[in-house]
């Protein structure tokens, strides 16, 4: 059996609530095919093993959190470092891993992240936050209030029991996001005319998937709007719309 060095996770999105089982044919799940593929594919013969599981059920029910549980599972199971990148409930179940010693970083696209979502834990976790300026389903307005919220943060240990509930660049060319301090290695971006769906631009969304997963693997790629919004959110600027 092959043994792999670091993983990446692609966890599609869901429903507040639901207990019904996920499919392989729910909208949901299928919009995260292009984005395993093209992963896949930027990290073919590095050692990664890249994957799209899914949730046990469609709803996220309320301090249960089941698809945190099933992360949390899955994360445990994998036992190397890992990538999380989630659309809506998955990038928020993602982003209650952050902290996992085991999670390397999260990419949150089109996050839902409803008020009072807890933020202090991130840790050095790197985080990017990516959301589409014309989302209806999902509010960016929410995302954003999230990342600020993530700065001001302080808890730093992973907490298991919550966790259930441009040109060619080297990683020396890359600022060291990932601290000093809570919230430091968080950045956003923007995408402007873009849905909860990530149809319209959805090349784009592949390519920010891409950069972050090599990114946070150290490995080398061409900068792009990833590496652009990182540098500006270590300068302390504004977040970049692309």
């Amino acid at each position: 059996m092959t043994r792999f060095a670091h993983a990446v996770l692609i966890l599609h999105g869901g429903r507040a609530q639901g207990r019904e089982p996920t499919a392989p044919t729910q909208l949901a799940v299928l919009r995260m095919i292009p984005f395993e593929r093209a992963v896949r594919r930027a990290v073919r013969g590095r050692d990664v093993a890249v994957s799209r599981p899914r949730f046990r059920v469609r709803g996220w029910n309320g301090a249960e959190a089941l698809p945190v549980a099933d992360l949390h599972e899955l994360v445990e199971g994998l036992g190397v470092p890992t990538v999380l990148i989630g659309h809506s409930m998955g990038a928020r179940a993602a982003l209650r891993m952050a902290g996992h010693p085991l999670v390397v970083a999260v990419a949150a696209l089109a996050p839902w992240l409803p008020a009072g979502e807890p933020a202090g834990h991130l840790g050095d976790t790197r985080v990017l936050l990516a959301h589409g300026d014309r989302d209806t389903v999902t509010d960016p307005r929410a995302t954003w209030a999230y990342a600020e919220r993530s700065r001001r943060g302080s808890v730093r240990a992973h907490d298991p029991v919550r966790a259930r509930g441009a040109g060619r660049v080297r990683d020396a060319d890359v600022p060291a996001f990932r601290g000093p301090g809570p919230g430091a290695g968080v950045a956003e971006i923007e995408v402007a005319g873009e849905g909860h769906a990530m149809l319209r631009r959805a090349a784009l969304w592949h390519r920010l998937a891409v950069e972050f997963t090599l990114l946070s693997l150290d490995r080398s790629s061409e900068a792009g709007p990833v590496t652009n919004a990182f540098q500006r959110a270590a300068a302390g600027l504004p977040r970049p719309t692309v």
